[in-house]
């Protein structure tokens, strides 16, 4: 039989456990309420968002500027990236190809660009009678600033550059 200092231990220690569980399980706060530093000098700012919703995909997929990983799009999140100035091919990596997936923009020092992240949920099924596996397709859409900038500030952050 387990000593009386030997129980509590695990007592403590399964708190501890289902704490830590119950944290990782918290939403992150709203963009709106993180503070978020002025664009570098000389950079430009790059947001990328996805709303969350009962059709919205569950996959993370990467999001690429050049091909370079710049973040993980994250359903009802956002994150940003600080970059240089120039012409950036803006994708997010999907298991279907589509046209009009991706985006070519031009960022100029200081200006700040949106891009939506969409997906087309169960693109593709596989696995016999029961779909036992589905494949959502993503999609890149840029967004006006002032239509963008509402949807980020409700977003969960995911951090940025």
């Amino acid at each position: 039989m387990p000593s009386c200092s030997t129980r509590v231990l695990r007592r403590v220690l399964a708190a501890a456990l289902l704490s830590l569980a119950a944290a990782s399980c918290a939403p992150l706060a709203p963009t709106a309420s993180v503070a978020i530093p002025p664009i570098p000098a000389g950079e430009a700012r790059v947001w990328f968002y996805r709303n969350g919703g009962p059709y919205d995909g569950v996959g993370t997929p990467y999001l690429r500027m050049n091909e370079a990983i710049v973040g993980v799009s994250e359903p009802s999140g956002a994150l940003y990236r600080d970059v240089a100035p120039g012409q950036y091919h803006v994708t997010v990596d999907s298991y279907g190809r589509d046209f009009n997936q991706s985006r070519w923009v031009y960022l100029f020092p200081g200006q700040q660009a949106y891009f939506k992240i969409v997906s087309l949920r169960n693109w593709a099924a596989c696995g016999g009678v029961r779909n036992e596996c589905q494949r959502d397709t993503f999609y890149v859409w840029e967004i006006p600033p002032e239509i963008a900038q509402g949807d980020v500030a409700r977003s969960q952050f995911y951090g940025g550059s």
